[in-house]
């Protein structure tokens, strides 16, 4: 069986059992037309992961532990939307310039909400997209929620250079984000590209761990020091108020 296929009909075994609560392999194997062997296999391989476990008493399956792992990520991501729209909102009409709240993602940071302030110019519409970690404040903040040995693993191999402002040298960024951990934020000028200056803060969860990062952006003729300064102070207030919602308490 081939693995591209083989994930497909472990996905579907997961859709029959959200859908119908149990199912025997006989009925699962029917609806899928294969074999009950390989039905057997399926199972076995997402019972070995808690996505699927054995309702003992009927010997039928139905979707198991690990699914609310999966979904908890998903709901602490769409909770950390929520609870800062609010703030970035405020975020952004008091600086006059974009927020973006971001995560950790598939080794790059995700961003997965944006406002604009109504003075600023129309600027990029980030959502979605993945951004590198070394080279933006997002990216900085989340690497500073890391161990340097995380660190260093995450940014295993060539660094790219997308400005000649960009930090390449692995140690050098272990070094800023020593920096980032004492001072609660980070600024970043013209490193991903050049015109493009923003500070970020982290926000997190309630073991205190960073789950995301909240930061202002604008283009750095308008953006100056100053203005970085004063966002950054009110930016560092919004973050903790969102780590609050979140259950964080700061206890040192």
């Amino acid at each position: 069986m081939g693995t591209v296929q083989s994930v497909d009909r472990a996905l579907q075994i997961l859709e029959i059992l959200a859908r119908d609560g149990e199912r025997g392999v006989t009925e699962i194997a029917g609806q899928l037309d294969v074999h009950k062997s390989t039905v057997s296999r399926l199972i076995d391989s997402l019972a070995e992961r808690d996505l699927v476990e054995q309702n003992e008493s009927r010997g039928k399956y139905r979707l198991g532990v690990g699914i609310l792992r999966l979904a908890g990520a998903t709901t602490a991501r769409l909770d950390v939307v929520q609870e800062a729209r609010s703030l970035s909102r405020s975020l952004a009409a008091a600086t006059g310039e974009t927020v973006n709240l971001a995560v950790l993602s598939e080794g790059a940071a995700l961003y997965v909400d944006q406002v604009e302030a109504t003075s600023a110019v129309q600027s990029h519409n980030w959502v979605g997209q993945r951004i590198p970690l070394h080279a933006t404040s997002n990216g900085k903040v989340l690497l500073a929620g890391m161990s340097d040995d995380e660190v260093r693993a995450v940014l295993a191999g060539e660094l790219p250079a997308y400005t000649t402002r960009t930090v390449t040298d692995v140690g050098e960024v272990v070094a800023q984000l020593a920096g980032v951990r004492h001072d609660g934020y980070v600024v970043v000028v013209d490193e991903l590209e050049h015109g493009l200056s923003a500070v970020a803060a982290p926000v997190r969860n309630i073991h205190g761990d960073v789950i995301a990062s909240m930061s202002v952006s604008g283009p750095t003729f308008r953006f100056t020091a100053e203005l970085v300064d004063r966002a950054g102070a009110e930016l560092v207030r919004c973050a903790l108020e969102v780590s609050r919602r979140l259950g964080w308490r700061d206890l040192t």
